[in-house]
């Protein structure tokens, strides 16, 4: 059974968007722009004594939401959304979190690709997918009658088009830890599961200041994260994958590189860089043996110390801005600093994470280690 806080505040009775939809495709891709959140929940009482309703109260009668979303649009919903379309790996997994799985009625390609939605929200295995990261199918999207759609911000000249519908779109944004957290708290409230989010928040705030403490005097040993299309393409300090080697007790070799996200670098650079400890991603088009067998890489300490290693797991990759990304955090600590954090304190960690947030029950394996 799901921990008590499931769904806990969950509408009884939420406000359906009404009006007809006109159906017609359109889709589109973008970018850029500033992420910011400020939102506000206007509810009225039919109390008439001077007394204030509580606010769990407020929450399951539903009302008026606005809030802002992460490219500085302002949106207004009549209610917390009952039924949700979301086009983003990240954003999916965090409603699975937040109890909203069963509200879903539309969701990314390729979502049977994903070990966590099999584990966790099997049905969501049947709904229909209607997006990608290259673009959403407006018309079938609209078909569904969402309450409110959810995309990724590459994918935000789609806004447009559903606009027009009349549909509410959010854009959502989660590229580094700061952006994770303010998209945590964005599809919260749309939702109306706060209380769920504060404590998913709460969570993430424990465990990362736990790392920080616990490394805070160590050595940092240089790191090397390589992206899943390239083992030469590395993540720039404007990523979350730089925060969390920071998380970790690490420094990342990479964080000179300031514009964009992942970027091509040479062999040559990498051995300059030597870093101490080199991980290559479970989502990988190419094998660990792209740096153990490199010529290049010989008397680079990562490889002539065995230091290469694949990030975790196999239920959801750990290095991506997502619900379980601070086991990401405490794996990697783990394996900076195993005198400090012993893995078999990690492995706790990372199966409580699991019953606690998705009430699903994980082997050693399934986690990848």
């Amino acid at each position: 059974m799901r921990k008590f806080w499931k769904k806990s505040i969950k509408r009884t009775a939420g406000i359906l968007l009404a009006g007809a939809l006109t159906v017609s495709i359109l889709s589109g891709c973008g970018y850029n722009s500033q992420p910011f959140i400020s939102t506000e929940a206007e509810t009225s009482s039919a109390q008439s004594t001077e007394e204030e309703t509580p606010e769990e109260e407020i929450l399951s009668h539903g009302g008026p939401i606005t809030v802002t979303d992460q490219i500085g649009r302002e949106v207004t919903l009549d209610a917390p959304a009952e039924k949700l379309v979301s086009s983003y790996y990240i954003s999916t997994a965090l409603l699975i979190a937040l109890g909203c799985e069963d509200n879903l009625v539309g969701i990314e390609m390729k979502g049977d690709t994903r070990e966590l939605y099999r584990l966790a929200a099997p049905k969501l295995l049947e709904l229909p997918a209607v997006g990608s990261g290259k673009g959403i199918n407006v018309e079938e999207t609209a078909a569904l009658e969402p309450d409110v759609v959810i995309i990724p911000k590459r994918l935000e000249e789609s806004v447009e088009s559903f606009e027009a519908l009349g549909i509410p779109v959010i854009v959502v944004n989660p590229e580094t830890q700061e952006e994770f957290e303010t998209c945590i708290d964005l599809l919260a409230r749309i939702t109306g599961t706060e209380e769920t989010g504060e404590e998913l928040l709460t969570y993430y705030h424990e465990k990362m200041e736990f790392a920080r403490e616990l490394t805070r005097g160590a050595d940092k040993p240089r790191v090397y994260l390589s992206s899943g299309s390239d083992y030469l393409s590395a993540c720039t300090s404007s990523m979350y994958q730089n925060d969390l080697i920071a998380m970790a007790g690490g420094r990342n070799v990479s964080e000179e590189l300031t514009d964009g996200y992942w970027t091509a670098v040479s062999a040559e650079q990498l051995a300059a860089w030597n870093p101490e400890y080199i991980f290559g991603v479970s989502y990988a088009e190419y094998g660990l043996e792209s740096f153990t067998d490199n010529e290049a890489f010989t008397q680079v300490e990562a490889v002539k110390n065995g230091k290469v290693f694949t990030f975790p797991s196999k239920i959801e990759a750990w290095d991506y801005p997502a619900p379980s990304s601070v086991l990401g955090v405490l794996w990697l600590t783990s394996t900076l600093h195993p005198d400090l954090y012993p893995a078999e304190e990690y492995k706790k960690e990372a199966t409580e994470f699991y019953r606690r947030f998705f009430d699903i029950q994980v082997s050693d394996e399934a986690l990848g280690l």
